[in-house]
């Protein structure tokens, strides 16, 4: 039986349960670091607040949480150690780098100027898959990948490359981010092209295009892709939850039920300074929480004629099937 790495050591994909495959419960746009001396870091509060959101999810009977924060968006596998010691919940950590937009540094900019970034990477998510993160003996179960809207880039592509030729020697699953659902065919299309195997990829954020020819073509390559954006409304770019559920039901219509996931992408607690929303946009964001689709999205599913089964499968038998 396959064993998945969690940040409290590797369990049996069979039993990784009910999956949400995309939420975070620490995030930070890279520079929040400078930004401390008012962003603050106190561990025993943000266990707290991690814990908090944790619980949310168990309530609806979640067992696994897969966190695809990137390395440097403020991944801190010690918390999220600390958070499933305190709830017992499954959490699985990524290794990887955002897309360039959000993303890059000048850190690994820089070693791409002098020809040797993709190697230092491939040796990164290496080191990590096989001995740990930071010296922690934590190891993660994902490589989190993400490209631009419309392209991507050639920053964006020595993180792609370096995780095919990771996932060819270790069998470590893909995650990506598309930005605005676009790039999810390419993205797989690429990965494939480099040698990664289809069955362990996620593409991503697709429901942030309600073109389900988009959705279709992606999945005509063999891969998984996840509708993760259930609650996230009102931004550039982030369609209403009505026509994210028009295209899943599309979807499901089409016999596709074992090559989705569904998610969230909740940021549960920011790094540095939590930002200032308008009214109008809180209200917009009401239901970006981590039980949205359990509360709200499910029982509007089963209304339309969406079985419980299916639904299990969607949350519960992709994962395993995923991970195995």
């Amino acid at each position: 039986m396959a064993k998945v790495e969690t940040v409290l050591g590797p369990v049996d994909a069979e039993e990784l349960g009910k999956t949400l495959i995309h939420e975070h419960f620490f995030f930070g746009y890279p520079g929040f670091q400078g930004d401390m001396t008012l962003g603050t870091y106190d561990f025993t509060e943000k266990v707290k607040q991690g814990t908090a959101a944790a619980e949310i999810m168990q309530k609806h009977g979640v067992q696994t949480v897969i966190d695809p924060t990137p390395n440097e968006c403020g991944r801190d596998v010690k918390l999220l150690k600390a958070v499933a010691e305190e709830t017992g919940l499954n959490i699985i950590c990524a290794t990887g780098y955002y897309y360039e937009g959000e993303g890059a540094t000048p850190y690994f900019k820089f070693r791409q100027s002098l020809g040797y970034a993709e190697q230092e990477i491939y040796e990164l998510f290496k080191e990590e898959i096989k001995n740990g993160i930071e010296g922690t003996g934590i190891k993660p179960g994902i490589i989190k990948l993400a490209s631009s809207k419309g392209e991507i880039t050639d920053y964006e592509k020595m993180f792609f490359k370096a995780a095919s030729k990771v996932q060819k020697e270790t069998g470590i699953v893909l995650l990506t981010h598309t930005q605005e659902g676009t790039m999810g065919f390419e993205q797989a299309e690429f990965l494939i092209e480099q040698g990664a195997d289809p069955t362990r990829i996620v593409i991503g954020h697709m429901c942030g295009t309600t073109n389900i020819q988009d959705h279709l073509k992606t999945l005509e390559q063999g891969v998984f892709i996840a509708l993760d954006r259930f609650g996230l409304q009102g931004a550039v770019g982030t369609p209403q939850d009505e026509e994210r559920m028009a295209v899943l039901l599309g979807l499901l219509g089409a016999g596709y039920e074992n090559k989705l996931f569904l998610s969230h992408d909740t940021v549960n607690v920011w790094w540095g300074r939590p930002p200032v929303l308008s009214e109008e946009l809180q209200q917009q964001l009401q239901h970006w929480r981590p039980d949205h689709l359990f509360e709200n999205i499910a029982p509007a599913l089963k209304e339309r004629g969406v079985s419980e089964k299916k639904l299990d499968t969607m949350f519960e038998k992709n994962a395993a099937a995923l991970f195995n």
